[in-house]
């Protein structure tokens, strides 16, 4: 199972969104994506949602219990 930074930062990849974009639509700051991307610091379930409809994907595949 990968976990969530992992994920996180593959969907940001592969949508060609910065972090500053993201961070901006989420309302947290490039250095939270950062520092959760890097595994050091996990979102709040508000944030786990907004992220989840950013990427149109479910908390489940964020938090990889399923693929996406």
């Amino acid at each position: 199972m990968k976990d969530f930074s992992e994920i996180l930062l593959r969907l940001r990849k592969e949508n060609n969104v910065s972090q500053q974009k993201l961070a901006s639509y989420v309302g947290v700051t490039q250095q939270t994506i950062s520092q959760w991307e890097k595994g050091n610091m996990e979102p709040t379930l508000s944030n786990l949602c907004n992220l989840a409809d950013f990427f149109d994907v479910s908390i489940d595949v964020l938090a990889g219990r399923k693929d996406f």
